[in-house]
C-alpha cells in the first residue's frame, strides 16, 4: 500500500468511524430481517440459529406480521427499509407470498437467504410474482461436501437449476450464492469458483464459519489464521480477474487497515441495533438474526409490542459505544475502526471477542 493509498484508506475509516457514532445518537432502520420461520428441510454442520425443523405452531401470525408491517410502512418510508426474508427455509412457510405480496403493496422491496432446495417452477413463479429484488443461495462447496455439510443427499443439481433460472429472470435483479468457508471445504473455492462461472453467477459472498449455534457443536470446521490468510488472498485475487461483478467477503469481521476495502465492497462496522433490526420467527423483537438470543438481548414482541416504538426507545445495549469492549480491545491501535468486532461472535460470557484476526493484519 502506497502512502497516499495509505491516507486516503485512514480517511474513510475515519469517516466510517464517525458516522458509526452518530448511529449510536441517531439510529436509523435501514435492513429489516423477517425470520419468517424456523423450520427447515436441511440441518447443516454451522446454523446459526439451530433450526430444528418443529417449530410451526409457535410461528408470528402473518395478520400480526402485516400489522407491524403496515404500521412501519406508515412511520418510516418503506423504500428506505429493504425486508431480509430468512428461517429456518423462509420458503418452507406456506403463507410466505401472502405476506410478502402485501409488503410489496405497502411500498416495500424484500430478498431472500435460501438453501435453494426448494425452488421448482412452481415455487419460481410464485417468487416473480411476489416482486422479488434479489436472493441470496447457499453452496457450500461441490456436490458431496455440500450435501453432507448441509446433511440433504440429491440436493445439489435442485439447487444448481433454481439459479438458473432465477438468473434468467428479468424481475430478480441480483442472484448472490454465499459460501461458509470451512476446513472441509476450503481446498474446493477454486473448483466452486469455475462452477459458478459455468452456471452465469455474477455475484459470490464468501463468509467465514463463526463459532455461533450449532457450529459450536462442529469445532472441527473453523478455520485457523493460515486458513484465513488464504481465503483472503484466494477473494482478493478472484475480485482481480473481473470475471464477477462481485467477489466478496461478508460482513463479520474487521480485518486491519491493508484488507479492509480490498476484499469486501465496504469497510467493517457492525450495524447490529443501528441500522439492522429483527422480527424472529416467534415475533421476538431482535437485531441480526445471528447474534446470540440471550433473553437480556430480546428487545420485545410483536404480539403486544409496537416495533415503531421499541426501535425507537429501547436496543439500549446495542447502541452503547462501549458494547462491544474489554480494557484489551480499548487499549487496542485498531479499537477506533474495529470496536470490539461482531457483535453476534462477541463471548457475553467472558467478555471478549471469539474471534480476532489482529494476529494476522501485518501478513495481510
Amino acid at each position: 500500500m502506497t502512502n497516499q493509498e495509505r491516507i486516503e484508506k485512514e480517511y474513510a475509516m475515519e469517516l466510517l468511524r464517525q458516522h458509526r457514532e452518530d448511529l449510536y445518537q441517531h439510529p436509523k432502520l435501514r435492513n429489516l430481517f423477517l425470520e419468517v420461520t424456523s423450520r427447515c428441510n436441511a440441518r447443516c454442520e454451522h446454523c446459526g440459529s439451530r433450526c430444528d425443523g418443529n417449530e410451526q405452531g409457535k410461528e408470528i401470525s402473518a395478520e400480526v406480521l402485516k400489522k407491524t408491517l403496515k404500521e412501519i410502512s406508515e412511520c418510516y418510508d418503506p423504500k428506505q427499509v429493504y425486508l431480509n426474508v430468512t428461517g429456518g427455509e423462509p420458503l418452507m412457510r406456506k403463507d410466505l407470498f401472502d405476506i410478502l405480496e402485501y409488503a410489496v403493496s405497502l411500498g416495500f422491496n424484500w430478498g431472500m437467504t435460501t438453501n435453494g432446495m426448494l425452488i421448482n417452477k412452481t415455487m419460481f413463479d410464485k417468487i416473480e410474482k411476489a416482486n422479488m429484488q434479489t436472493v441470496s443461495v447457499s453452496i457450500d462447496g461441490l456436490k458431496e461436501t455440500h450435501e453432507k455439510f448441509r446433511k440433504v443427499p440429491n440436493c445439489y443439481e435442485k439447487i444448481l437449476k433454481g439459479i438458473d433460472m432465477m438468473i434468467a429472470s428479468p424481475v430478480i435483479k441480483i442472484v448472490q450464492v454465499t459460501t461458509v468457508a470451512n476446513k472441509k471445504n476450503l481446498h474446493e473455492l477454486e473448483d466452486l469458483y469455475q462452477l459458478l462461472l459455468k452456471h452465469g453467477v455474477e455475484y459470490w459472498r464468501v463468509v467465514n464459519c463463526d463459532p455461533i449455534g450449532r457450529a459450536n457443536e462442529h469445532s472441527d470446521i473453523f478455520l485457523d489464521l493460515e486458513d484465513y490468510k488464504y481465503l483472503f488472498k484466494f477473494i482478493e485475487e478472484k475480485s482481480k480477474e473481473g470475471k464477477m461483478k462481485d467477489i466478496t467477503y461478508g460482513c463479520s469481521h474487521y480485518l486491519g487497515l491493508n484488507e479492509e476495502g480490498r476484499i469486501r465492497r465496504n469497510y467493517f462496522i457492525c450495524y447490529a441495533g443501528l441500522t439492522v433490526g429483527s422480527i424472529l420467527s416467534n415475533g421476538d423483537i431482535f437485531v441480526c438474526p445471528n447474534v446470540p438470543r440471550r433473553p437480556e438481548l430480546i428487545q420485545g414482541n410483536i404480539n403486544k409490542d409496537s416495533f415503531v416504538n421499541v426501535w425507537e426507545t429501547k436496543y439500549e445495549c446495542f447502541r452503547n459505544p462501549d458494547r462491544t469492549s474489554n480494557a484489551k480491545c480499548k487499549k487496542c491501535k485498531h479499537w477506533a475502526y474495529c470496536g470490539g468486532d461482531s457483535f453476534h461472535t462477541w463471548n457475553f460470557d467472558e467478555n471478549k471477542p471469539n474471534i480476532c484476526l489482529e494476529p494476522i493484519f501485518d501478513e495481510l
